[in-house]
């Protein structure tokens, strides 16, 4: 099965289509590591602050999970498969990965705010650079960098 389709439902020409793919796939992969992340600070957050935060990070994955969809579903409208197994983006993700076991809550906000701090600053530049090429793949990643600063944001404003 080929690995990338012939799109009848976009005018992209095939280099737009293999930039935006580009940019789109960059993103898909750092938003499924950043609901993997969010899910362990979740499961692993200790502190006198547990309770907000563990809420907030279940609706911080939620919206991961729904730009994540946005993302894929726009890839296959343009005619490329997305790609988003577990090894993937083990290999590909330049987040870095979470201490393992408890992490106190004040150290949860300031590792997921390092996170949050490059997602934003590189959802922004795969934005920029999608300006010129594909302006409703653009559109979706402006929602997700507003999105990513309205999360930083939040998440600054705990910090101590």
């Amino acid at each position: 099965m080929k690995q990338e389709t012939e799109s009848r439902t976009t005018v992209l020409n095939a280099d737009q289509r293999a930039q935006a793919a580009a940019e789109l796939q960059a993103q898909l992969l750092e938003l499924i590591d950043l609901t993997l992340q969010g899910k362990q600070v979740h499961w692993n957050l200790v502190g006198p602050s547990f309770r907000p935060l563990h809420l907030q990070f279940d609706e911080m994955v939620n919206e991961y999970r729904a730009w994540t969809d946005l993302v894929a579903e726009r890839m296959v409208a343009i005619g490329v498969w997305p790609k988003g197994q577990a090894g993937v983006v083990a290999k590909e993700s330049r987040l870095p990965a979470l201490p393992e076991g408890a992490i106190d809550d004040r150290r949860a906000v300031a590792l997921f705010t390092e996170r949050l701090t490059a997602a934003a600053a590189a959802a922004r530049e795969r934005m920029d650079r999608l300006e010129g090429v594909d302006l409703a793949s653009q559109d979706i990643l402006i929602d997700v960098v507003r999105g990513l600063e309205k999360q930083l944001w939040m998440l600054e404003v705990q910090r101590t």
